[in-house]
């Protein structure tokens, strides 16, 4: 493990693995760098130098009170440029939340290279999360109760049913994601923030895939195909092997090996 200091002072851990042109992997919500290993090791069997880190408030990483969308965008400038990856930037992989922070990211001017972008929820103005889930959610957090900012998250944000919530809940997997509480507000903020891409997203002057498996949520494979069909030059590939918004990592790695060389 590796940290760099974000602009406001914040640590951010990173992981890099692997020899080649660099892939900065950005995980989506609750999720650290250690669940992004797979793809990783898919990425470095294909040829690349992968590159996990975790973002603000999980993981290894720092934290600042009441950070905003763009404290993340530096977080990735962090990152990317202790990483290295040439004067063109490396590539960036980013799922779910992870690709709408890419996304955002670059049209901001973050040195990024090609964009993988991996089932972005971007609700594109409809049927979006309530406006004062993230000021809840992090009532939640200092009150104590990051758990329950967590399945709050997963009911209001995200949408599961409550079925699905409550098994979850139940499981020996629940404590460790219960850690992450306080990352929720900062997903929450930066989805509310972007959930219709700003014209600058959508004019990104890099390479651009859009992927999406062919089983996911309805909302994903709109958002995915929407985003795909608004920026001009991106490309929309549908990664049968990639199930219920999880990305396959040997899938996914041949579909940025294919298109990187």
């Amino acid at each position: 493990m590796e940290t760099v200091t974000s602009a406001d002072g914040t640590p951010i851990a990173y992981h890099r693995t692997g020899e080649g042109p660099v892939v900065i992997i950005v995980n989506g919500a609750l999720s650290t760098a250690a669940d992004a290993a797979p793809l990783a090791d898919a990425l470095v069997d294909a040829g690349f130098s992968a590159v996990t880190w975790d973002r603000r408030a999980r993981g290894d990483s720092g934290d600042a009170r009441d950070s905003i969308p763009e404290n993340e965008v530096d977080d990735l400038a962090a990152v990317l440029a202790a990483a290295g990856g040439g004067e063109g930037g490396a590539a960036v992989l980013g799922h779910s939340s992870g690709a709408v922070l890419a996304l955002y990211a670059a049209s901001l001017g973050v040195p990024v290279g090609a964009l993988f972008l991996s089932e972005p929820p971007l609700s594109f103005g409809v049927d979006e999360a309530p406006a004062d889930l993230a000021e809840r959610l992090q009532q939640l957090v200092d009150d104590g109760h990051p758990d329950e900012a967590v399945v709050a998250f997963q009911l209001e944000n995200i949408r599961l049913p409550r079925e699905m919530v409550d098994q979850f809940r139940a499981s020996d997997q629940f404590a460790a994601v219960a850690l992450l509480g306080q990352s929720t507000v900062y997903d929450t903020r930066l989805v509310a923030q972007v959930s219709t891409p700003t014209e600058g997203m959508l004019s990104v002057s890099q390479p651009v895939t859009v992927l999406r498996g062919a089983q996911t949520f309805p909302m994903l494979i709109t958002a995915s195909d929407r985003l795909a069909d608004e920026i001009d030059h991106a490309e929309l590939v549908v990664v049968p092997e990639s199930v219920m918004h999880r990305p396959d990592p040997a899938a996914t790695a041949r579909v940025v090996r294919e298109r990187l060389g």
